[in-house]
C-alpha cells in the first residue's frame, strides 16, 4: 500500500484512531495510538518516537530514543475496538535513520535479503500451524511462601465427575480430542468466529478443528507466505485468537504445556524454497519427491537443531512438551508422512509447488521473526555445505520411532532436554546465523543473557509444588 492508500482507507472506513505496533525481542507486541486527525503523510513516512529502554531486550535508559516507522502493507482495521482503529506494524529505527539491529523484524528481513544474495533461491515460504488451548478459567501466583497454577475447561476430562450444577457429560478424554463433533467439541462457533476475523483482517484461512488434547485444544491453519509476512501473520493470528476468546468469556494460551498428562501445543513449520516460479524442493521419483536441495536443507536444520531450538522453543515450558509419549517430535531425523520425526515430509497430494518439509519441533513461545530466520539460515548452511542427511545419520527413518527399542534408538540424536541446554547449544553453534550479517554476535549474546537471567535462572531458584510431594517428609 502507498501512503495515499492508507490515508484513503482512514477516510473511507471512518477511522478515528491509528495504532502503531512493534515487537520486542522475546516476541510480545507493544503499541501506541494516535488520533487519525493527527496522522498525515509525514507521520506515515517518518514514524513516531518511543522509549526503547522500556522495551524488553532493546536499549538502556542512557540511549533510549528510538523511532517506529509503519510498514503500510500491514494495515488492517481492528475488529475488537469500539472506536474505529487502523493497526500498522512498524520497523524500528535509530534516531539517525538507520535500522535498529535488535529489531526482530529487521533480522527476518535481513534473512530474506541474504537468501537472494546467495543465489540459491529468491523466496522462502513458511506455513506455521499454531496449536493453542482455550480455557474457561486460569489462576496462578508465586510468592515467597507459596506457588500454584490452575486452569479449567468445561471440556476437561477432570470435570467428568463434577457436581454442584448440571453435568452434561461429553468430556474429552486425554489424547482423544482430534476432530470430535459437538457436543464434545464445544468451541466450533468460537473457532469459526476467529476464522472470520482473520479473513476480514486479510489472512486467508484453510481450516480449523479441535486438536488432540482434552480441554479445548485447537488448531487453525492459515495460508503460507514469505518469511517476514508470515511472522507478521503469526502476531496477527495470536492477537485475534486471544481477543475472540476473551469476547466469549474464555482465555486462550499458546503456552506449550499447560496441562500435565496430555499433549502439548506446538507450531509445526512448513518450509519451501522457490526461484521465481520454480519450486526447488521437488524431484519426481525421488524419496518423498524430495530434491537434493531439499535434502541438504533438511540436513542443515537437523544438524543445527539444538541451536535453533534456543529461538524456536524459547521457554522453559517448551521442554515439558518435548518429552516422549505425547506425540512430541524429539527425534532429530526426517521421514515421509511420519509424525514421530522432527521433520516430516508431507506426501499426500504432493505437486511440485506443494513440495515442502515440516519442522515439527517448534512452538509458539518463539518470536516468529527470529525462529523462521534461524531455520532459513540453518537450511541454507546445509545447502551451501552440501550436507547429506543420510550420511549424517538423520534418516530417512520410516518407522514409529516412539515404539523402537533402546537398541534401535541408538545413534538417533534428540532435541535438548531443557532450555539451558538449548541456550548452551546456541552459544556453541551460531556461526551459521552470522552469515550475511543476518544475526549479530551482540544480538545472540543479548538473547542468551536475557533468557538466562529473566527466565531460566528465575525458574530454577524457585521451589516447585511437586518437590513438596517428593521431599517434604524426608
Amino acid at each position: 500500500m502507498t501512503v495515499q492508500d492508507v490515508l484513503d482507507l482512514i477516510r473511507d472506513k471512518g477511522i478515528k484512531m491509528v495504532d502503531f505496533r512493534i515487537v520486542d525481542v522475546p516476541g510480545r507486541q507493544h503499541h501506541v495510538t494516535v488520533p487519525a486527525t493527527h496522522v498525515d503523510e509525514e507521520t506515515l513516512r517518518r514514524g513516531l518516537p518511543f522509549d526503547g529502554s522500556s522495551i524488553q531486550g532493546f536499549r538502556g535508559i542512557e540511549e533510549s530514543d528510538m523511532v517506529m516507522r509503519p510498514d503500510l502493507d500491514t494495515a488492517f482495521v481492528d475488529p475488537f475496538t469500539k472506536v474505529p482503529t487502523l493497526n500498522l506494524m512498524c520497523d524500528v529505527y535509530e534516531p539517525s535513520g538507520i535500522r535498529y539491529d535488535r529489531d526482530p523484524r529487521f533480522i527476518a528481513q535481513k534473512a530474506e535479503a541474504y537468501l537472494e544474495r546467495t543465489g540459491v533461491a529468491d523466496r522462502a515460504y513458511f506455513g506455521p500451524e499454531l496449536e493453542f488451548f482455550v480455557f474457561d478459567d486460569v489462576r496462578f501466583d508465586t510468592g515467597q511462601n507459596g506457588a500454584f497454577y490452575a486452569v479449567d475447561s468445561e471440556e476437561g476430562i477432570w470435570n467428568s465427575g463434577k457436581s454442584g450444577e448440571a453435568n452434561l457429560g461429553y468430556k474429552i478424554r486425554n489424547k482423544s480430542g482430534y476432530f470430535p463433533v459437538a457436543p464434545s467439541d464445544t468451541q466450533q462457533d468460537l473457532r469459526s468466529e476467529i476464522v472470520l476475523a482473520l479473513e476480514e483482517a486479510g489472512l486467508p484461512v484453510e481450516r480449523h478443528h479441535h486438536e488432540v488434547a482434552t480441554a479445548g485444544q485447537a488448531e487453525i491453519n492459515f495460508r503460507f507466505d514469505t518469511l517476514t509476512k508470515t511472522a507478521d501473520h503469526v502476531l496477527l493470528y495470536k492477537y485475534i485468537v486471544r481477543n475472540v476468546a476473551r469476547k466469549y468469556g474464555k482465555v486462550a494460551t499458546f503456552m506449550p504445556k499447560p496441562l500435565f498428562g496430555d499433549n502439548g501445543s506446538g507450531m509445526h513449520v512448513h518450509q519451501s524454497l522457490f526461484r521465481g516460479e520454480v519450486p526447488l524442493f521437488y524431484q519426481e521419483g525421488a524419496y518423498a519427491s524430495l530434491s537434493e536441495t531439499a535434502l541438504q536443507y533438511i540436513a542443515g536444520i537437523l544438524y543445527h537443531a539444538p541451536a535453533i531450538l534456543a529461538f524456536s522453543n524459547a521457554s522453559t515450558n517448551s521442554y515439558k512438551r518435548l518429552v516422549p509419549g505425547f506425540e512430541a517430535p524429539v527425534n532429530l531425523v526426517f521421514s515421509q508422512g511420519n509424525r514421530s520425526a522432527a521433520i516430516r515430509v508431507p506426501v499426500a497430494g504432493v505437486t511440485p509447488k506443494a513440495a515442502r518439509i515440516e519442522f515439527r519441533t517448534p512452538d509458539s513461545t518463539s518470536n516468529p521473526y527470529l525462529a523462521f530466520a534461524a531455520m532459513l539460515m540453518a537450511g541454507l548452511d546445509g545447502i551451501q555445505k552440501r550436507m547429506d542427511p543420510k550420511a549424517l545419520g538423520y534418516g530417512p527413518l520410516d518407522k514409529n520411532i516412539y515404539e523402537l527399542s533402546p537398541a534401535e534408538k541408538e545413534g538417533i540424536r534428540s532435541v535438548p532436554g531443557s532450555y539451558s541446554e538449548a541456550l548452551a547449544a546456541l552459544e556453541a553453534d551460531h556461526e551459521f546465523l552470522l552469515a550475511g550479517d543476518v544475526f549479530s554476535e551482540d544480538f545472540i549474546h543479548n538473547w542468551i543473557e536475557l533468557k538466562k537471567t529473566s527466565e531460566v535462572e528465575q525458574v530454577a531458584i524457585r521451589p516447585h509444588p511437586y518437590e513438596f510431594y517428593l521431599y517434604f517428609d524426608l
